[in-house]
């Protein structure tokens, strides 16, 4: 497969399509967009307006322009000519395959199809597609056109070809292209962030914390530390100059103890109106654009730092 990609599209403009297009123009595609939503282009185009300044940051590619964005509405003409299609409909599964089964039928032979679903396993969103092998699931994180992660997931007739092109399409646009090698629900970043969400509401519902104060234990504790080496190379430090082994030695019966509730708390009124109040009450008078633009430059200068840290950089640098 040598097609190169130069036009892609993008089926849904919310949050995650909107964050898309922003990181394709970015690194120089021409992209058409479609939604039927009424005013989704001028909420697209917006959204794109305020990504902008962030991608400027961290570097434009030759050619990189917002004059090549164009909106169709046409789902059918929106595809018709694209090299890569990212779809990106609400979380329904009915919906999504619908979607894809119209995207399948009208997109060239040799475009391939990437879903941003978090959670729906690919082998179900492709088994009514007629060419079922081009289809993998291409899950972002939001915001798309900062954060480098996409998880490359391939369902069971996806062929290797087509995920080497999706993820060298990925890596061309300075993305993590990870690769979830076997189908499970919620694929590996977002059942990690479940676990954390899940303790988080247990820890509010039975008032041991508000939702500030576990804010604050992530954010001046793991959440420092995992932004730099996520989980296993932190407990590795944790080991000392034994490392893991020691690690696992010292501290590995205490895992046997119930610290973790593992299920998610019921819902209750009381509980929604916890964590509801406690998060107005943390934002206090920012508004929401304030607090999406204080995370967007907070994102930025990390990226900077993650990379400058990164254990594989540094090793690639002493090669």
């Amino acid at each position: 497969m040598t097609t190169q990609i130069q036009t892609v599209a993008v089926v849904g403009t919310g949050v995650i399509g909107n964050g898309w297009i922003a990181r394709f123009l970015a690194h120089g595609y021409d992209v058409v967009a479609t939604d039927p939503a009424e005013g989704a282009e001028e909420r697209m185009r917006k959204a794109v307006d305020h990504a902008w300044p962030y991608v400027e940051e961290l570097g434009l590619a030759e050619g990189a322009s917002k004059d090549r964005l164009t909106f169709e509405k046409d789902l059918s003409k929106a595809v018709a000519d694209a090299d890569f299609i990212q779809e990106n409909v609400p979380e329904i599964e009915e919906l999504k395959q619908t979607v894809l089964q119209s995207i399948d039928q009208h997109a060239k032979p040799d475009a391939v199809i990437g879903s941003s679903t978090s959670g729906i396993m690919p082998s179900e969103l492709q088994a009514n597609l007629q060419h079922p092998e081009r289809f993998v699931v291409a899950h972002p994180f939001h915001p798309v056109y900062i954060l480098p992660l996409v998880e490359v997931v391939p369902g069971k007739a996806t062929t290797k070809e087509h995920v080497e092109k999706a993820q060298g399409f990925f890596e061309g646009l300075n993305m993590k292209a990870l690769l979830v090698r076997h189908e499970i629900e919620g694929h590996i970043a977002d059942r990690l962030i479940e676990a954390i969400w899940r303790e988080s509401l247990h820890i509010v519902n039975e008032g041991i914390a508000t939702t500030e104060e576990v804010d604050q234990a992530f954010i001046y504790g793991a959440g420092q530390r995992y932004a730099q080496y996520g989980p296993f190379l932190t407990f590795h430090l944790a080991g000392g100059e034994g490392g893991m082994r020691h690690m696992l030695k010292q501290f590995g019966p205490a895992l046997k103890k119930p610290w973790t509730k593992l299920e998610a708390p019921e819902l209750t009124d009381e509980l929604y109106d916890k964590v509801v109040s406690g998060c107005e009450q943390q934002a206090g008078d920012l508004s929401m654009s304030e607090l999406d633009q204080n995370r967007n430059e907070f994102l930025v200068r990390l990226l900077d730092l993650v990379k400058e840290y990164w254990p594989e950089d540094q090793k690639k640098e002493k090669v």
